[in-house]
């Protein structure tokens, strides 16, 4: 097996778009991964249920990522019919992939800053490398000091460089700049049920698909 790390990027992805495609495409650049997997939330618990079946939102990502042989689909999230913790999905795939494949939770620096408080935190360091992804200019580090004496800690005592992300299986915290496209899942649910365009925001199959299935338009 290969020692390049595989990197992990859950989301409701409700739906897919180009923002949540280029900073995956970045991360697999900078951090030199293998492939990256996208996980679609099932039941998310942090947050309110998405506005289309995981059906859908699974759907959407295999039509959008079709054409990137390094992007991998993965469904264990949306076959579950209880609520879905990282914690849980990064056991299941360490148990699958073995002790020694080096794994990557990617992630952007807002969510990274909340850490604390997702379900069994601290047990994700012991599973997973924890990749940061932040704009250029808004450094993780500055706004470190904000968050909890715990994360602070393990923030300053795991950081490490990008290229030692493959020497060890997990354990480190990597911050990578990445330019963000300024585009949100909100506002593309919002622009499908007032009519308007969504052209350019997402793939075209995705557009096509929402179209075609008639997703978020008000009832």
């Amino acid at each position: 097996m290969s020692s390049k790390a595989i990197g992990i990027l859950g989301g409701t992805f409700d739906p897919i778009h180009f923002g949540h495609l280029r900073l995956a495409e970045e991360m697999l650049e900078l951090a030199n991964l293998r492939q990256i997997r996208f996980i679609p939330a099932g039941i998310p618990p942090h947050r309110n249920a998405p506005q289309v079946s995981a059906q859908h939102r699974s759907a959407m990502v295999r039509l959008a990522i079709t054409d990137q042989p390094a992007f991998v689909l993965d469904e264990r999230e949306v076959e579950r019919t209880v609520p879905c913790y990282t914690v849980d999905t990064l056991r299941e795939l360490r148990a699958e992939l073995g002790a020694a494949q080096p794994l990557c939770l990617l992630m952007g620096g807002d969510a990274f800053l909340q850490l604390h408080t997702w379900h069994e935190w601290e047990q994700l360091f012991g599973l997973a490398h924890i990749v940061v992804g932040y704009r250029p200019g808004f450094t993780l580090e500055e706004r470190i000091h904000g968050a909890t004496a715990e994360l602070q800690r393990h923030y300053q005592q795991r950081l490490c460089a990008a290229n030692a992300l493959s020497q060890q299986p997990c354990g480190g915290v990597t911050e990578l700049a990445i330019p963000q496209l300024e585009i949100s899942a909100t506002d593309i649910r919002r622009r499908v049920a007032e009519g308007r365009t969504i052209r350019y925001l997402l793939p075209d199959a995705v557009a096509d698909y929402i179209h075609q299935h008639q997703l978020y338009i008000p009832c």
